[in-house]
């Protein structure tokens, strides 16, 4: 088995663990919240202009009226912020979260005006 294969299995279980065609259950919507703070407190310094970012992030895919093919588009977002594997290796100074955070903005940008009342 190549690397490639090992990789894209890991990918593919993370991704099927938080990605799903149905709504994440109260369980796994705490779970997947504790995963997200952890990465960003992990990560305070390098990510620290994004910070408020996330949690409307968080908030709006805990937010129960919020259908679940919007939340599907944060969700994968976020598995990309939240994974190890990705474009650039997060533990790369600085040039580790270019991609992280370009996934963010792009998913700010698409959600528009509904996502502002989330911040604090």
């Amino acid at each position: 088995m190549s690397y490639d294969t090992v990789t894209n299995k890991q990918e593919t279980d993370f991704l099927a663990q938080y990605y799903r065609e149905k709504p994440l259950s109260e369980k796994e919507s705490l779970e997947f919240s504790r995963d997200i703070d952890k990465k960003i407190k992990a990560n305070k310094r390098s990510i620290f202009k994004v910070i408020g970012h996330l949690k409307a992030l968080k908030k709006y895919i805990l937010d129960r009226d919020v259908k679940w093919y919007r939340k599907s588009v944060v969700v994968a977002a976020l598995v990309y912020f939240i994974a190890p594997l990705d474009a650039m290796p997060d533990f790369v100074p600085l040039v580790g979260f270019l991609d992280d955070i370009g996934i963010v903005a792009w998913t700010l940008r698409f959600l528009g005006r509904e996502i502002t009342s989330y911040y604090d």
